[in-house]
């Protein structure tokens, strides 16, 4: 009688979910590729990555736990975030502007990276952590929040700044791919604040 070994699991047959779960206490889906449910804890504003790196060297450590996921940047806010971009957009006077910004709020998925210190980034194109969120730790009060938001927490990053921010980067990304495409002349009016 022949018995075969099955090959050796990785740590990534399960134990990422596990890890969310566990370590983090962040609601996730089964892959592969495992996804963690937006909306819950955390919430996400995505931005084409040439624009992260903007906003990152804007806001520096203000902006929490960030992932890079292919061409896009997820930078996680505070759950609830995502109801609050349009009127804070409109706010900030970005509204009616076409904007590569996305955000995930309740309901939504974002592909896990792998957890910090596991080795490798996976597949090819699969998502990573730029700046991870450290186990241990309430992850959700280092999250930008709107300072009046209910579930905002006094230390926490401002989310005002945050999305400003994106906003500008984004629009700097758009015009500068028009120039380089040369259809510069081509884009509508914007609206600018007034100071």
């Amino acid at each position: 009688m022949a018995f075969t070994v099955p090959p050796p699991r990785s740590p990534t047959d399960g134990g990422v979910a596990r890890w969310y779960e566990e370590r983090l206490g962040w609601a996730t889906e089964a892959g592969p590729p495992v996804r963690l449910v937006t909306g819950l804890r955390f919430d996400v504003l995505e931005v084409p990555v040439e624009a992260g790196r903007g906003v990152l060297r804007r806001v520096g450590a203000a902006a929490g736990p960030v992932a890079l996921m292919g061409r896009r940047m997820g930078l996680l806010v505070a759950a609830g975030s995502a109801e609050e971009l349009p009127g804070l957009l409109d706010w900030l006077e970005w509204g009616g502007i076409s904007l590569d910004l996305a955000v995930l709020g309740a309901d939504g998925r974002m592909t896990a990276p792998l957890p910090p210190g596991w080795g490798g980034s996976g597949a090819p194109g699969a998502s990573v952590w730029l700046r991870a969120p450290a186990p241990g730790r309430e992850v959700e009060s280092s999250l930008p929040v709107l300072r009046s938001a209910p579930w905002g927490g006094a230390g926490a990053p401002c989310l005002v700044r945050l999305v400003a921010a994106a906003a500008a980067e984004c629009h700097r990304v758009r015009l500068l791919s028009a120039r380089t495409r040369g259809t510069a002349q081509q884009l509508p009016p914007q609206r600018f604040a007034s100071s």
